[in-house]
């Protein structure tokens, strides 16, 4: 039996081998389920989950505004996508049914699954679906990630209540993949003709849950759907989700969430710690979930477009000069393992190359001697034609945990060593943003969540350094280089599994050899939940958790 939600994850503390494949698999014996831990028992129905989230309170509860992680977290409780992925990692039918190409991939026909409604009472049909893919290219919806995601997309026909005929601008073998997307998940389109005010407020899906009510900057609360129907049969329990209601809190400090935890007041936590995650390890009562994210790694991206680094040199020497992973090791007990990929680690075609990444001073004041930073001013700085080798960093609070935080500052003091200033500048999200649309940061962190390697695309072709309607751009590195667009056009085209594993591994060496990047380690996704919180670990496609087969115990 194949469990149509979750992608395969970690769950620590580590349970048997077999346990935790009962888990993954969705396979259980008819009258118990098995939760995280391996242990069984009989569902509850009933009862509240309290999840506290250390991420940014989302503007906007629809994921297609915008669409950052916060959004996808919350929406997977009450949105669905076409797609998903199952335990091994392979795209299947959600929402849809089936999807079909045609030779030259300019078509592709998408069949949508019957008999199942939204929550205000409409039917999803094909009609339903080519709403919601105009919602998210309409300019005014101020989409980002969806927005880029069907980009490709020219224009479309609900050919019968089942059949929505795309047409497409080029081949796009990524499209399954962005269809399993919580960015791209299907809303009411009664809903959407309200106006985006309302909808933001309470989004209407097709899900387990429902939106009931918003206190902003306090919680949402969420409450069962009692006529929801599983798409897939063999994905679950018949029936609604075991949970009464969900209430969504918003937590941003990290002490406070792992407090409120212990004490009781809540059930999980999102962005736990390192050091929470070690206290817990030897806390029978608290466990460990770690679902690392698709699509790109947590990294540090170097602007290209201005000095110093439109030296590839400076660049190089930049890398060289900072110690990443002894701050690894000293901070984040043994939570993260270092990356030396653009790709995450639960992507098959990413290529990792360690030899480009290694903490190496002489060799970085070779490098800065060669571009011409020679001089060392009084503070030891180097400086060229007068003017020190700064280097702007704004961080935002809300996406980079305190660890990581931690980790710039240590990469700050060793740079140092070696005569680069980084200035981290600590700033809300708005503020952040604000940095980045006016071109005034050299380095920058900036997570992105998407299914398969084509978000290489999105970070590095050239086209991302132009803003989407949210006035988000993606390629912060701002890379413009005609050969890598080539590759990547290449790569997201071909119906040749071989050679798109070739290109995309052209393209990410390039990435990787021009020092537009240093990568860290995979996107953080750590959850800690309490033990009496049951059968937690499926999650999207994207790794946001849901909690339909879940319930708690007494």
């Amino acid at each position: 039996m194949t469990l149509a939600r979750p992608l395969a994850t970690r769950l620590l503390p580590a349970a048997t081998a077999l346990a935790a494949a009962l888990v993954l698999a969705g396979c259980s014996p008819a009258a118990t389920t098995p939760d995280a831990s391996g242990e069984s028992g009989s569902p509850v129905t009933g009862g509240t989950l309290v999840y506290a989230s250390g991420d940014a309170e989302p503007a906007c509860l629809d994921p297609h505004v915008g669409g950052n992680f916060p959004q996808a977290l919350i929406a997977s409780q009450y949105l669905e996508s076409l797609y998903t992925k199952d335990a091994d990692g392979a795209l299947i039918p959600w929402l849809a049914e089936d999807s079909t190409v045609s030779d030259d991939g300019l078509t592709r026909i998408v069949k949508i699954r019957t008999g199942i409604s939204f929550t205000d009472g409409t039917a999803l049909n094909a009609d339903a679906v080519k709403a919601n893919f105009e919602h998210l290219l309409n300019p005014a919806t101020t989409s980002s990630t969806g927005y880029l995601a069907l980009g490709k997309i020219a224009s479309m026909q609900a050919v019968d209540a089942s059949t929505l005929e795309l047409k497409l601008k080029s081949p796009d073998n990524s499209l399954l993949e962005s269809f399993s997307m919580p960015w791209v998940a299907i809303e009411s389109p009664t809903a959407l003709k309200r106006s985006q005010a309302d909808n933001c407020a309470a989004p209407v899906g097709t899900g387990p849950f429902k939106v009931e009510s918003w206190k902003k900057q306090d919680s949402v609360k969420l409450v069962r759907n009692a006529g929801y129907v599983l798409p897939d049969p063999k994905a679950g329990h018949a029936g609604g989700a075991y949970l009464d209601t969900i209430t969504w809190r918003f937590i941003p400090e990290a002490a406070t969430r792992y407090a409120a935890l212990q004490a009781g007041e809540v059930q999980i936590i999102d962005n736990a710690q390192p050091d929470a995650i070690a206290a817990a390890e030897k806390n029978t009562s608290i466990k460990h979930l770690d679902a690392p994210r698709p699509g790109a790694s947590n990294r540090v991206e170097l602007n290209s477009s201005k000095p110093p680094f439109n030296d590839v040199l400076v660049r190089e020497a930049f890398i060289h000069a900072v110690n990443v992973n002894a701050s690894i090791d000293s901070l984040f007990f043994g939570t993260a393992v270092r990356s030396y990929s653009p790709l995450s680690s639960v992507e098959p075609l990413a290529l990792s190359e360690e030899s480009l990444f290694g903490y190496d001073r002489a060799k970085a004041a070779k490098l800065l001697d060669e571009a011409g930073w020679s001089q060392r001013d009084s503070e030891g700085y180097r400086v060229k034609d007068g003017t020190r080798l700064s280097l702007s960093f704004p961080v935002s609070t809300s996406q980079s945990i305190p660890a990581e935080q931690s980790l710039f500052e240590q990469m700050q003091a060793t740079a140092k060593e070696s005569g680069l200033e980084i200035k981290i500048k600590l700033l809300d999200l708005s503020s952040w943003y604000g940095e980045l649309f006016t071109n005034n940061y050299n380095l920058v962190s900036a997570p992105y969540t998407k299914v398969g390697p084509s978000v290489l695309s999105v970070l590095f072709h050239s086209d991302s350094t132009i803003p989407a309607p949210s006035g988000y751009f993606a390629n912060l590195s701002q890379v413009k280089d005609p050969s890598l667009d080539a590759l990547l056009a290449a790569a997201g085209t071909t119906k040749d599994l071989a050679e798109r594993k070739d290109l995309y591994t052209q393209a990410q060496k390039k990435v990787l050899e021009g020092y537009y990047l240093l990568p860290l380690y995979n996107q953080q996704n750590h959850f800690l939940y309490s033990a009496k919180l049951k059968n937690v670990g499926a999650t999207t496609a994207v790794a946001t958790p849901t909690f339909f087969d879940t319930w708690l115990s007494n």
